[in-house]
């Protein structure tokens, strides 16, 4: 079973397009244009180990609302689609870190 999804999304404020792949090893390559959420998106991919492409044009000249609004969109649909029956997937975690 493939676990990867590919999405888009176009709107009057922004395209953005993701790639993933829930069995790949923490690489990601990420561009929003916002620096520190690509470092938070960066580190998501990193520690979860999942492969991540995310590029996204938006409308930063007026803010960066609308490309990180968009980009949650997106990643939650492209999660979605590729967990699939969500076989092997638990909705609660626990972790304790020195």
């Amino acid at each position: 079973m493939s676990r990867q999804s590919k999405q888009e999304r176009k709107t009057n404020e922004s395209l953005v397009t993701i790639s993933l792949n829930l069995d790949g090893s923490g690489v990601a390559k990420i561009s929003t244009g916002v620096g520190f959420f690509d470092h938070m998106l960066n580190q998501i991919a990193l520690h979860g180990l999942f492969d991540i492409e995310i590029m996204v044009n938006g409308d930063l000249h007026v803010d960066a609302h609308h490309t990180i609004e968009d980009v949650g969109i997106v990643l939650g649909q492209t999660f979605l689609q590729a967990i699939g029956q969500k076989a092997g997937i638990f909705r609660i975690g626990h972790a304790f870190v020195p």
